[in-house]
């Protein structure tokens, strides 16, 4: 649907919203009775009491024209309008735009808590002022997330999988992963192999991100993190910093994709002054509200130490 239907919408929802009798929270059936065959009259289909009342809602939810995004359609905004907190509506909606969401991407972005996982590492202040900026600059840490959600890989809780087949997954499942790893990401390389002393190295799944202008290494470990993770790590991503950066990167970053970890091992692994190597646990399954929210508050408790 385009912005003119859009607005078409909206216009019908100031109608009713301001026509009298009609700023009670349930609007009565008979004037919507009326309301309905007059419009229908005047304009044709599209005007039955459920989309009245759709329309009114939408009125409602954003009375400011100019707030809004010409890039989402109608099915964005019914999407858009089931969400009570108000930065969180607009979070979903300047990201749905900027990030080209279709419907189905912006409905699973919102069912897996994407706006509270960005808040776990970025107080609401800062949230706020970048997505008011066109061209946010990022840091290395607002890209990584913590947890990563994979459940479109249907692989069932308590299910042994090995690394191996983690990863054939991930790739079947390339665009979703893609889409849970943020903006900017594209893929490189899968099992990319290095020599160093005639010894092979390989990593599972590179990536390469053009907003940072940098590599994403991951390496994916299907048990608890520990310390020799992290140091094979900060090995590839000081391989990849010597030997393959171009003329115009930044320095590259490394992800360990871990079913669980223990944020003491990361923090006193890694240097205080860290900003390239990341631990992150992911979930195979779309975990409750009420086990991510422990995951978030748990590192934030650990932010705060």
């Amino acid at each position: 649907m385009t912005l003119k239907s859009v607005a078409v919408e909206k216009n019908s929802g100031l109608y009713i919203s301001e026509y009298p009798g009609s700023f009670s929270v349930s609007l009565p059936i008979y004037l919507l009775d009326y309301l309905s065959a007059k419009l229908t009259d005047e304009f044709g289909k599209g005007f039955d009491k459920s989309n009245l009342r759709k329309m009114r809602q939408f009125y409602c939810t954003f009375p400011i024209r100019d707030t809004l995004c010409p890039e989402l359609s109608w099915s964005h905004y019914r999407v858009l309008m089931r969400i009570n907190d108000e930065q969180a509506r607009r979070f979903y909606m300047e990201e749905c735009a900027k990030a080209a969401w279709s419907v189905r991407q912006l409905e699973r972005q919102i069912n897996t808590m994407y706006y509270q996982r960005i808040l776990a590492s970025q107080d609401k202040i800062a949230v706020a002022n970048e997505i008011q900026t066109t061209e946010p600059k990022p840091e290395y840490e607002k890209i990584v997330k913590d947890p990563y959600v994979m459940e479109f890989l249907q692989i069932q809780p308590d299910t042994h999988v090995y690394e191996g087949d983690l990863e054939q997954a991930l790739i079947d499942h390339l665009q979703h992963f893609l889409l849970e790893l943020g903006r900017g990401f594209s893929f490189v390389a899968r099992q990319k192999r290095f020599t160093l002393d005639g010894q092979d190295f390989f990593i599972d799944l590179v990536f390469y991100n053009y907003i940072l202008k940098c590599f994403v290494l991951i390496d994916l470990k299907m048990g608890k993190l520990t310390h020799q993770d992290l140091g094979q790590m900060q090995m590839y991503v000081n391989y990849y910093t010597r030997e393959m950066m171009n003329e115009g990167d930044t320095q590259p970053i490394g992800i360990v994709l871990c079913a669980d970890k223990g944020d003491s091992i990361v923090k006193y692994t890694l240097p205080e002054d860290n900003h390239q190597i990341f631990a992150s646990k992911y979930f195979t399954y779309l975990p409750s509200e009420e086990e991510l929210k422990r995951e978030l508050n748990l590192k934030e408790f650990h932010k705060k130490e």
